[in-house]
């Protein structure tokens, strides 16, 4: 056993027993949103102990109740974005990976089907089909409005993954086993990569508006704002009313329950109604959310800047690691030539 074998089973057991903790925490003491709960799982099975420290730090409630002052500030907001986005993508991403190696699909043609089944399941599945009582309660509606800021995301995530990726993995051919723990290791490593380059594009899609931040069960979106205000903003981009949803149901009971003055009762416990609010998302005591203000050129500019980071991204695979390595590794397996002969570890079905 190597050395970087032995990390790898330390980082690995440390990965576990931080999923343990986030799973237990996020089903039974935090009130956030069922998505984030296994967004947050996912990504700290990705990140292990670094994506249970960013949990801790900016997600895990402090006192019961407070969880929507605590996610208040703009940067845990654009963090819980992030953690949105790259549980959809990155796991999309992974799959596709497992797949491709499986199949022993040359690099280039592996990029493709990553990026492809990695922007689908993070757009079909993750945002639009889990987010779609948030989003007006129509498929089609979730899928439209989540669109541009889930390519936006994609491009920076990709960006920063497919090098990573292609240099680590030409250089051990060990580490394109999907059943290696190296192979986990560099997707974790290209995860947090991911997580890195992607999180300002999301700072800037919760800053205009153009996404949400971390939400809870009892309000959501920026600072907190309620599902009402999140109907408003709805029918305000979109000239769409949307109908009732279990997610707006049960807000409208929370607020029409007895309670205080300016708090809204929920299984017993008060909380904040109002809320600060930070950013355009939420208007006066964050209950009247206003149209994200952000102008097409804005919009084109940070588009042609996450392309940019995805171009940078595949010149650096394309001239530090090797894009037509593992056609080159499947011919060798099935030829039995030298190249095939030196292999450390056989793919399974070789």
């Amino acid at each position: 056993m190597t050395p970087i074998d032995t990390v790898l089973i330390v980082w690995f057991i440390a990965t576990g027993l931080s999923a343990a903790y986030v799973a237990w925490d996020a089903w039974t003491n935090n009130p956030q949103l069922t998505i984030m709960r296994w967004g947050w799982l996912l990504i700290t099975l990705y990140t292990g102990p670094i994506g249970a420290a960013l949990y801790l730090l900016s997600c895990k409630e402090p006192r019961p109740g407070q969880h929507e002052t605590f996610i208040a500030p703009r940067w845990k907001q654009a963090l819980g974005s992030t953690i949105h986005c790259l549980a959809g993508d990155a796991t999309g991403i992974i799959v596709a990976a497992a797949i491709s190696m499986a199949l022993r699909l040359p690099t280039w043609l592996d990029l493709i089907s990553e990026y492809v089944f990695g922007f689908a399941f993070g757009l079909f599945i993750f945002q639009a089909l889990f987010m779609q009582d948030m989003l007006g309660g129509s498929y089609l509606m979730a899928v439209r409005r989540t669109l541009l800021p889930e390519w936006l995301s994609m491009n920076a995530l990709m960006g920063a993954m497919v090098p990573v990726m292609v240099i680590l993995m030409g250089r051990n051919m060990t580490t394109m086993d999907p059943a290696s723990l190296r192979f986990w290791g560099v997707m974790s490593l290209a995860t947090l990569a991911g997580l890195v380059v992607a999180y300002p594009v999301n700072w800037w899609l919760v800053a205009t508006g153009l996404k949400h931040g971390m939400g809870t069960v009892r309000a959501l979106g920026t600072g907190g704002h309620s599902l009402a205000a999140e109907r408003a903003l709805i029918t305000a981009k979109t000239g769409e009313v949307p109908g009732p949803t279990a997610e707006t149901t049960r807000a409208a009971r929370a607020v029409a329950a007895p309670g205080t003055p300016g708090r809204a009762s929920i299984a017993g416990q008060d909380y904040p109604s109002h809320l600060p609010a930070e950013g355009p998302a939420a208007g006066s005591h964050g209950e009247q959310a206003q149209t994200p203000k952000v102008s097409r050129p804005q919009v084109a500019a940070v588009s042609l800047l996450t392309l940019l980071a995805l171009a940078a991204g595949l010149l650096l695979a394309a001239r530090f690691g090797d894009l037509t390595v593992r056609a080159a590794m499947g011919q060798a397996l099935v030829d039995g030539s030298n190249i095939g002969r030196q292999l450390p570890l056989k793919l399974p079905g070789a």
